[in-house]
């Protein structure tokens, strides 16, 4: 592991240290890593390291993490203004609800010993997606890719809805998007009731023959990235073909079902009249760029099941979340809730 100078020993030419926040986003391709100023008045650098991190018996590597990490913070802070010291940081992982109890075991004080810092949390993807879209306000965001998970806060507690994996949920996500449409296309080459035949030519077309998608699916162990992408093709059909429109709303449905399910009150009460001063939600991630395929059936069943929400522009990534979480960290404090699983902060100190 790299040998790294105590924050106390950096200085810049006014004899104070330059102070920056670290960001990290983890997930399956990959790290991306933000150095910027903990004032945000200079553009953040980044990094990015195209390996993931391990995921073993015992959850997420914490030390396969350190070892991607570190240099790419090394190479950042070489970059930097001299005398450039990290203040607060705030690393956003996929998995780390459920698989992140090395990391905050160990991440804490390895990143102490290592680059000085003393403010860090630990925070699940979906956490960094909703800060990243939605910044330290009330309100809702989806998160839509391969799964799909919706997450709300008042700034009082987090309320999650699905996000349980392909087998259990991610309803309305990619996977679940694509292996709708891949039934579809297996019922139109059987000659079943719901086929698509456009969907059909579809799949031969992506994968081949239909009677060799089994064994081309069954043996994968990324079966979910698989399924998802065959979504944008359910997309492509979704304008001239019935079917592919159908299994569109009924994705729309499920994805408004969770977004209204932890949108902060009052998201349900009155009716569309009411949108004026109501709760935000904020849609993120790849899921969405299919456009106005998922969009237009989605924006009219938000209305339906969450008439006084107000659908609003993601104004960044996750990335840019764990950026905004470790200002926080290193400035006012927190508005968004800790929590022992979603948003780990040791000692934190909450803001106004």
């Amino acid at each position: 592991m790299s040998s790294w100078p105590d924050a106390e020993g950096f200085s810049n030419v006014h004899g104070r240290p330059e102070a920056f926040v670290l960001g990290v986003d983890s997930g399956g391709s990959g790290l991306r890593v933000g150095l910027g100023a903990a004032d945000g008045r200079r553009p953040v650098d980044t990094e990015v390291c195209g390996t993931p991190v391990r995921t073993g018996p015992a959850g997420i590597d914490a030390g396969h993490m350190l070892e991607l990490l570190l240099p790419a913070v090394h190479r950042l802070l070489e970059r930097a203004e001299p005398g450039a010291v990290v203040t607060a940081a705030a690393v956003g992982a996929a998995g780390m609800a459920t698989l992140g109890d090395r990391l905050r075991a160990e991440l804490p004080a390895a990143l102490a010993g290592a680059l000085g810092v003393r403010r860090v949390a630990l925070a699940a993807d979906a956490v960094t997606a909703y800060t990243g879209a939605l910044g330290q306000r009330p309100g809702a965001v989806v998160a839509g890719g391969t799964g799909m998970i919706a997450l709300g806060t008042d700034l009082s507690e987090w309320r999650r809805a699905d996000g349980w994996g392909h087998l259990l949920g991610d309803s309305g996500g990619g996977a679940w998007i694509g292996r709708a449409g891949l039934d579809a296309a297996m019922r139109a080459h059987d000659g079943r009731r719901g086929g698509s035949p456009a969907l059909l030519a579809r799949l031969e077309a992506v994968f081949g023959s239909a009677t060799g998608l089994p064994s081309l699916l069954y043996p994968r162990t990324d079966r979910p990235a698989l399924l998802a992408s065959f979504a944008p093709e359910v997309g492509a059909c979704a304008a001239d073909d019935p079917v592919a429109a159908g299994i569109l709303y009924e994705a729309a449905t499920h994805i408004a079902e969770a977004a209204a399910a932890v949108c902060p009150a009052p998201c349900h009460a009155g009716g569309p009249e009411s949108h004026a001063g109501g709760p935000e939600i904020a849609l993120t991630g790849g899921l969405f760029r299919m456009g106005e395929p998922l969009l237009g059936p989605l924006r009219k069943e938000l209305a339906e099941q969450a008439p006084r929400a107000r659908l609003v522009p993601a104004a960044g990534d996750p990335l840019h979340g764990a950026l905004e979480i470790a200002r926080a960290l290193a400035g006012p404090g927190l508005c968004v809730p800790p929590h022992p699983t979603l948003l780990f902060v040791p000692d934190s100190p909450r803001g106004a």
